[in-house]
């Protein structure tokens, strides 16, 4: 019976699934230091003593008693000590003998209670069990009996033995294997909950994950090699290892300095070192493609890791947790369990109350099991005291120093990557643990926490994939016939770069981490750079290389920050272009007041949110040419500045809600040309004030909401161009007609419905715009101008088109579309150098043309002629 419950329970609950509640996955060993490793040990050591314990229990636990004579308990004190042998075994032989007329049945009932009892009816049943002893002999054992006669059968001491089993022995004699084995697994349980509970399992196990990738990566094997502080075994080993993987691992003895071609410009000023401008890269400088993405996709990860996990110290709290637990379960255990000690003993005095059953009232037992438990526990609590200690330990390192921060300064002084951040809660948690199993780990995963290792394995990834012959591929042409390369969302300039010595026009758009090296220094052709959300560091050289060729920058920013502080140091250059977010509250941080510094400025182009122009602006007044302010809507107020611009040619303010042209624009002397298209104004009488700006021939008061053009414009008489579309003009006034230098006027998208006969005084017009408007008859004195080239008609009410057209022999764009015509004049042949191109109209009414008219607008301009003209 006792092997079978033995089985049994080994089958439900073997060794080795109570050991597998220690069990982690192996990649979480790193987060195990000596102490945790330790315990674990301790706790199978627990687990196997209970076991063991346990196992004892089951199969040999047992007591024997014999009962107290009352003429015994006088002369107990006299009684030799091997006596009490003598007195158990004679009752049993006595209890044996009175069955000795059926032996069989003696034998069945003697193996019965061995289960129980084991050594009582062995040593009852010898002497039955030799069939040779003559029956004389036994009659005169019985006779003369070596003990004392209890007068108790077999079934009778079974019942006492069970019962004082139950009665006399210490609770904790029949239970300390059960609660040794319960002790053991809630102590196991508690050493490995902070792995298992939900909510820092996943953090741990992402951590596990990225830990072992950054390890294991060949950029950080890359990086790590450029350190200038290993001794020369380790770098003799990296040599070793690089022979086997020279995708991976750099075997140059020049890489660990830091390459010249990096220094930028920092606050403080300018860092350049010229000792060595052109570097050859070595071997180690290009990854393999796949070992780059991965690295990519490491620092993505690791910045996302530190993100979500720097805001708790869940982890840290509940590692603490648990040791405490640990710690306060070791004085529990070691306080009750130490007073138990001497409790377990191998004799015992039993009063079961059963003297009605037996005839007795008081036993002495003996359990066998004794000294064995004894043992057991006294190992048990050694254990406990050592697992305790540890546990101690373990607290003072927790509380010794702040575990909640970490930080990466050794790692930093012997590396070249001097802006590994410290990190705080759970991640500096994980990687003080981290570090008592192996340094190494975390040195290696502070690589992936730098910027400066990211930019360079940018940089390296870009180099390999952006090559020369790739860059020149995209190289074009632009309006202005120049060679033009334009980059957009690179992590980085690509070095080839500056090998397109022949580049005219730069544009580097949303690149955060652009660097321009001393290499540009041999692009001599380049006079253009467009920097688009793009705040780009320059090295010295490089710096002065721009300062004395560049000649027109464009800044587009969000912020004004984002403005590099050497623009305001290009002392040569022409055109600067600033677009972006610049409200007045930041006017000081603008930096204008240091245009001073461009003497040779000519043209400024600010596209912004300003509400007055800059008074600092004025620094560089004397050499502006053309200042062009776009604003996005906001009222442009203050523009008391204007006024010391006088050698200011070109001006435009676009989209600022003026309501009436500024009065400190009449004082610009050398105005020629005012743009203020898109604005608010309604009424212009102040125009008669521009006929003191003697050299104004440009006038723009487009997209604006002017009714009226008043007669005093007669007096600004050097006016050659007039612009007045998309307002809500209803008639072009005399006065307009005798501005006898007029060459082009717009007057577009209005309400006007009659062309004035005073149209052909203006014998120098070569554009008219009256496209969008209500005109129903074209003036015969409109083909007085014969100069006119460009002729636009279109969206109007002409039913029919003089035939005096012909007469424009100089026309090359007409434009008739969106009228009421129901054919065209064949003296459309008569211009010559009008052609189809150029003819905007109908299909159907060009169908009308005769053949001869349209084989003639079909044919290509006679070159020499239109030279000629």
């Amino acid at each position: 019976m006792c092997w079978a419950e033995l089985v049994t329970i080994q089958g439900m609950f073997t060794l080795a699934e109570v050991a597998s509640l220690n069990d982690i996955q192996p990649t979480y060993r790193i987060l195990k230091p000596w102490w945790d490793v330790f315990m674990d040990y301790l706790a199978v050591v627990m687990l196997m003593v209970a076991i063991f314990a346990g196992t004892m229990q089951l199969t040999k636990d047992q007591v024997v008693c014999l009962p107290v004579l009352p003429s015994s308990v006088n002369s107990k004190a006299h009684t030799p000590p091997g006596s009490a042998d003598v007195t158990t075994n004679i009752p049993k032989m006595e209890s044996a003998t009175d069955q000795d007329q059926d032996g069989r049945m003696t034998n069945e009932i003697s193996f019965g209670a061995s289960a129980v009892t084991p050594d009582i009816p062995l040593r009852a049943t010898y002497p039955h069990t030799d069939s040779t002893v003559p029956n004389q002999e036994a009659k005169k054992e019985k006779k003369d009996p070596a003990g004392r006669k209890t007068n108790l059968d077999f079934q009778q001491y079974v019942f006492i033995n069970q019962m004082c089993y139950h009665l006399a022995l210490p609770w904790y004699s029949k239970y300390f294997p059960y609660l040794a084995l319960i002790h053991t697994i809630i102590l196991m349980v508690s050493s490995n909950f902070w792995f298992k509970y939900p909510k820092t399992c996943s953090k741990v196990e992402h951590f596990v994950s990225i830990l072992g990738k950054c390890f294991e990566s060949p950029w950080t094997t890359k990086a790590l090699s450029e350190t200038a502080c290993e001794d020369s075994e380790e770098n003799k080993q990296r040599i070793t290892g690089a022979q086997t993987l020279p995708k991976h691992v750099s075997t140059s003895s020049d890489e660990g300095s830091p390459s010249a071609s990096t220094p930028m410009i920092s606050k403080t000023g300018f860092k350049f070192s010229a000792e060595k401008p052109v570097i050859e890269v070595p071997s180690m400088t290009i990854l393999d493609k796949k070992d780059g993405e991965q690295a990519k996709a490491l620092f993505e990860k690791v910045r996302k890791f530190r993100a979500h996990v720097e805001d708790s110290d869940l982890i840290y709290k509940l590692y603490v947790v648990q040791t405490v637990i640990k710690t306060a379960k070791f004085i529990f255990i070691l306080c009750y369990t130490a007073n138990f000690v001497n409790a377990i003993s191998f004799e015992h005095v039993c009063k079961p109350k059963v003297e009605h059953l037996t005839g007795y009232e008081v036993f002495e037992c003996t359990h066998n099991m004794a000294y064995m438990l004894k043992k057991l526990l006294i190992s048990y609590i050694s254990i406990i005291c050592v697992y305790g200690f540890i546990c101690l330990y373990t607290l003072f390192w927790l509380f010794r120093i702040p575990l909640k921060e970490y930080s990466f300064e050794k790692v930093r002084e012997e590396s070249s990557f001097s802006d590994i951040p410290d990190v705080k809660n759970d991640f500096a948690f994980l990687l003080h643990m981290v570090d008592q199993y192996d340094q190494l780990y975390s040195k290696r995963f502070g690589v992936f926490l730098s910027e400066v290792s990211e930019n360079k394995l940018r940089e390296i990834s870009l180099n390999h994939e952006w090559t020369f012959e790739k860059l020149r591929q995209h190289v074009s042409r632009n309006a202005q016939d120049k060679q033009e390369l334009h980059l957009f969302m690179l992590s980085g300039v690509p070095d080839a770069v500056f090998d397109l010595t022949d580049l005219d026009v730069l544009k580097l758009e949303l690149i955060p981490e652009a660097k321009i090296p001393a290499k540009i220094s041999q692009m001599t052709n380049l006079e253009e750079l467009h920097l688009c959300h793009c705040p780009a560091k320059v090295e010295q050289t490089a710096f002065s290389f721009l300062r004395d060729h560049l000649r027109c920058l464009h800044v587009k920013f969000t912020d004004v920050a984002e403005i590099p502080a050497w623009v305001y140091l290009l002392k040569n250059l022409r055109e600067l272009y600033l677009i972006g977010n610049l409200n007045s509250e930041n006017n000081k941080m603008i930096g204008l007041e240091s245009l001073r510094e461009l003497r040779h400025l000519k043209i400024l182009h600010v596209k912004s949110n300003l509400t007055k122009v800059p008074s600092n602006i004025t620094d560089v007044a004397p050499h502006l040419t053309r200042l062009v302010v776009h604003n996005d809507g906001t009222k442009l107020l203050v523009l008391n500045s204007l006024k010391k611009m006088m050698n200011v040619a070109e001006l435009e303010l676009q989209n600022c809600e003026l309501e009436r042209i500024p009065h400190a624009i009449f004082s610009l002397s050398n105005l020629q040309e005012l743009d203020l298209k898109s604005n608010n104004i309604r009424t212009i009488e102040e125009i008669i004030s521009f006929q003191h700006l003697k050299r104004l021939t440009c006038l723009k008061l487009w997209h604006n909401k002017i009714v009226t053009i008043p007669p005093s414009i007669t007096h600004v008489k050097n006016l050659e161009s007039l612009y007045f579309s998309n307002n809500k003009l209803e008639s072009l006034p005399v006065a307009v007609f005798s501005l006898q230098k007029l060459r082009c006027l717009d007057v577009s998208y209005n309400n006007i419905s009659m062309i004035p006969i005073e149209i052909g005084l203006l014998q120098n017009l070569q554009h008219l715009h009256i496209t969008g408007n209500k005109v129903d008859v074209l003036p015969k004195q409109l083909f007085k101008c014969i100069k006119l080239r460009t002729l636009n008609l279109g969206q109007n009410c002409i039913t029919s088109l003089p035939e005096k057209i012909g007469q424009l022999s100089q026309l090359t764009q007409l434009e008739l579309k969106g009228n009421c015509l129901d054919r065209l004049p064949a003296q459309l042949g008569q211009c010559r150098l009008l052609k189809k191109s150029g003819l905007v109209v109908e299909d159907h009414l060009f169908d009308t043309l005769p053949l001869e008219v349209k084989e003639a607008l079909n044919q290509d301009i006679n070159i020499p002629f239109a030279n000629g003209i």
